[in-house]
């Protein structure tokens, strides 16, 4: 099994990127693995501490957990992916079945971050877009799919997103095997990616 981190700011394009990769690939021999999945289950406080915790910190992350799905994945076993509910800050009851494939991506804001998923990348991919078009996009996503209104992206963002971002995400660029202007809209980076993929692949590594 051959395994991508793909990292970068919010709004960069990261989804956008894994998910043209599998595409191409063939999503029957690809699968991807959100970060966003793995946050940390905040159920057992009250909803408005919930709210005051800073889930743009790595430490709201569930690594561990993450890497023993990875590791589970290379040895040949299916796996339960937890899933997220952004507007309770809580774990939903259901869980993902995953089962090995070729090929898995790991995508998220801190997937080029923790040294003990770094160990298992085959490719780290960094995706790299501009400041304002990734608030702008932040902003949409979060109210659309989340449930939040405007003040409150806004809020978050200058009071947390921005900050971490510039202490824990952009950092983990310089681990980038290959940086991806543009994010989701750079054809050539990734297809030169897939090319990459396919021939070690081919080779067996």
């Amino acid at each position: 099994m051959y395994v991508i981190g793909v990292g970068g700011g919010t709004g960069s394009g990261k989804t956008t990127v894994a998910r043209r990769i599998a595409q191409m690939v063939g999503e029957n021999r690809c699968s991807i693995l959100p970060l966003d999945n793995y946050y940390r289950d905040m159920s057992h406080l009250p909803l408005e501490e919930r709210k005051k915790q800073n889930y743009d910190h790595p430490d709201m992350i569930e690594h561990e957990l993450l890497e023993k799905h990875l590791k589970d994945l290379l040895s040949g076993k299916a796996v339960e992916v937890p899933t997220y509910d952004f507007a309770t800050y809580t774990r939903r009851k259901e869980t993902v079945t995953l089962s090995p494939k070729p090929f898995v991506i790991v995508e998220g804001i801190f997937a080029l971050y923790y040294e003990n998923l770094i160990k298992l990348y085959d490719l780290a991919i960094y995706v790299d877009t501009e400041d304002d078009i990734r608030f702008i996009r932040r902003l949409k996503r979060d109210i659309k799919e989340r449930g939040r209104s405007v003040d409150s992206v806004i809020e978050q963002y200058l009071s947390t997103v921005k900050p971490m971002h510039d202490a824990y995400v952009e950092p983990t660029k310089k681990r980038a095997d290959i940086i991806v202007p543009r994010g989701g809209f750079n054809d050539k980076a990734i297809q030169v990616i897939v090319r990459y993929m396919m021939d070690r692949m081919n080779d067996g590594r």
